[in-house]
């Protein structure tokens, strides 16, 4: 859907070098003057782009509390440039990661859909661990996971695979599925499984350092909810909040579960801004 909620243009940095090197779009809305609440970035899904319902829906909020928001396409993706085929979770882990260090919030919020879920884990850890080392870089206020689906590739796709599949990733290089969102197939790659392997979470403790609100539909035909249930067991040291959609599918776009993402992001807000320090009631009422 087209992005009406903010006239700004996209930006572009060059992440990689050589023939590595490709154009990553992000579009940043800046915080109002004075308001030090932490940062909004978006994480789309496999195939999705910042331009989405969800993605737009957050933006929104963004504009409406006077938040800074970021969002960005991975190669491949949207705006930026790249091959979709040549896509990782390490090479999208890596554009991310450049995009917010070269927008240089505070603080930030990452909220994150489907595979959005497994890089907000991994830039997690990636902060944590590049923080603790140069002591720079923002720090982790929380996060709101949608559908995640951390260690997709081997969880959910690999067990899964079927004779000719494996037959195309061996003399290929990659398969195709039908998908429900979109005429064209989903193109899963060898390398995208292989890579998968190597950016597990869900191998022991993961600790975020701040609250997790995760959203999570039980008719989702993608990510089994069992999942969810699953990523909780790996966050015993965070406040997480596991909430349940009935009825929700996969990509929990309905106006209701909108509702209920900003109530969540809003949340998250709340507690980020209790903790770092008190604020005026007009100030807690904009989060209520």
């Amino acid at each position: 859907m087209p992005d009406q909620l903010s006239n700004a243009q996209p930006q572009f940095l060059t992440v990689g070098e050589g023939e590595a090197a490709r154009e990553i779009a992000m579009l940043v809305r800046p915080a109002q003057a004075g308001n030090d609440a932490p940062a909004l970035v978006w994480l789309s899904g496999y195939r999705s782009d910042m331009s989405g319902t969800k993605a737009v829906e957050l933006d929104g909020l963004a504009a409406e509390l006077g938040l800074a928001c970021i969002r960005l396409d991975y190669s491949g993706h949207g705006l930026s440039g790249g091959s979709f085929g040549d896509g990782t979770i390490s090479r999208w882990l890596e554009e991310a990661l450049a995009v917010i260090r070269h927008v240089a919030p505070d603080r930030i919020i990452l909220v994150g859909s489907s595979m959005g879920g497994w890089i907000a884990l991994r830039l997690a850890q990636e902060l944590a661990r590049q923080g603790g080392v140069t002591l720079e870089g923002p720090k982790l206020a929380g996060m709101v996971l949608i559908a995640p689906a951390p260690d997709f590739t081997s969880e959910l796709i690999e067990p899964n695979l079927k004779a000719k599949e494996r037959k195309s990733l061996a003399e290929r290089g990659y398969f195709e599925e039908r998908s429900q969102y979109s005429p064209e197939p989903n193109i899963y790659t060898r390398a995208l499984i292989e890579d998968g392997r190597k950016n597990r979470v869900l191998d022991g403790i993961i600790e975020t350092g701040c609250p997790v609100h995760i959203l999570q539909g039980m008719k989702d035909a993608d990510v089994p909810h069992a999942h969810a249930m699953k990523l909780v067991e790996h966050l015993p040291a965070d406040d997480v909040v596991l909430t349940f959609v009935r009825d929700g599918d996969h990509r929990l776009s309905r106006p209701g579960d909108i509702a209920l993402l900003l109530s969540a992001v809003k949340g998250i807000i709340r507690s980020s801004t209790n903790r770092q320090m008190p604020v005026r009631a007009a100030e807690a009422d904009k989060f209520a």
